[in-house]
């Protein structure tokens, strides 16, 4: 009888067992209070004393001496210290429960502003590294096919399934992320078939949102011209920019380590978008102010020929890049805004 009934409390719904047990407590607390209001003279007391009892603390600072006392006693140590007992069961159940699901990606990402990784490898690993080292807070979630989450952290998080279905994406919550970063496939050797497989993804992303800026890695420069009506906004030619820095190095030796720091946050100079300021009329407004600070300005958007239209105006869409450390940039932006303020 005793298993029969423990098995019919542990199949009682999360809900009514938290229910259960809090008005179990609270009453336990009003009536002793009521039975012995010369021992237990505050609901507080009481309460106290039902905790330390279904918990098996029993600090003996307070126990019941009337008979009535003793029998609401008995109920708590039969009924409340078992129930007290599967209720922080349920509770390490769940919380067991949580991590297994967080580690096989059996879960539905809801936050908003995320970057999302589809397809695992070892330059998706690089990418999340720097995104973290770039800004510590960036929430990101990784989309893969993989058994066991590939990399977990209080702001990475996996979902697992099949890539290019469109239930998959959706739980990665794919319409509120602040962009998609799409990973070749390593294990496909074939780049074609590679770069097959990364159009289907993008399609798939793309038939759900158009408002997420995406990213392909592209293993051949000439398949780009296949994902024209996917969407896509930006692509990466890993094989080709591999192979074209390797020559760049080849001739000239060195010109490597300027790629790496423009690559490498953590490393020497880098790129950093600037913002613009108010009385800034002509690209040498900015170009100049911006010397003066410490940084190079170079483009506008992808446009790299900013030093032959100084004289022109600055457009109100204008988005500035500029090349200096990572001190110059936070001087930078503590500088300017302050002049916004």
């Amino acid at each position: 009888m005793l298993r029969k009934l423990i098995l019919k409390v542990v199949a009682i719904s999360n809900t009514v067992l938290f229910v259960f047990s809090t008005l179990l407590m609270l009453l336990a607390s009003v009536l002793i209070v009521l039975v012995e209001p010369e021992t237990f003279p505050t609901i507080f007391d009481g309460f106290w004393w039902v905790m330390t009892t279904v918990t098996t603390v029993g600090y003996g600072d307070y126990s019941p001496a009337t008979f009535g006392g003793r029998m609401i006693a008995l109920v708590l140590y039969i009924l409340g210290i078992g129930l007290i007992g599967v209720v922080i069961g349920k509770v390490l159940d769940g919380i067991g429960s949580f991590r297994k699901n967080r580690e096989e990606g059996n879960i539905v990402y809801r936050e908003k502003g995320h970057y999302i990784i589809i397809g695992w490898s070892h330059k998706a690993e690089a990418a999340i590294k720097e995104m973290l080292e770039t800004k510590k807070d960036t929430e990101i979630v990784i989309v893969d096919d993989l058994e066991k989450a590939p990399m977990l952290s209080e702001n990475v998080h996996y979902i697992r399934g099949n890539v290019s279905e469109g239930s998959v994406l959706l739980k990665a919550n794919i319409k509120e992320a602040a962009a998609v970063l799409i990973f070749a496939d390593e294990r496909i050797q074939d780049k074609q078939l590679g770069d097959g497989r990364t159009l289907l993804i993008a399609s798939a992303v793309e038939s759900l949102t158009h408002d997420v800026h995406t990213i392909a890695e592209v293993m051949e420069e000439a398949h780009i011209k296949n994902f024209e009506y996917a969407n896509v906004d930006e692509f990466i030619v890993s094989h080709e920019t591999i192979s074209s820095l390797f020559v760049r190095s080849a001739f000239r030796k060195g010109i490597s380590n300027v790629y790496n720091q423009l690559l490498r946050r953590s490393y020497g100079e880098d790129l950093f978008h600037v913002p613009t300021l108010g009385h800034w009329q002509t690209y040498r407004d900015a170009f100049n102010e911006l010397l003066e600070d410490g940084a190079t300005l170079i483009a506008d958007h992808n446009n790299l020929s900013v030093n032959r239209m100084l004289d022109s105006k600055l457009p109100a869409n204008a988005e500035l890049y500029a090349i200096c450390n990572q001190d110059t940039y936070e001087r930078i932006q503590q500088k300017y805004n302050g002049n916004r303020g």
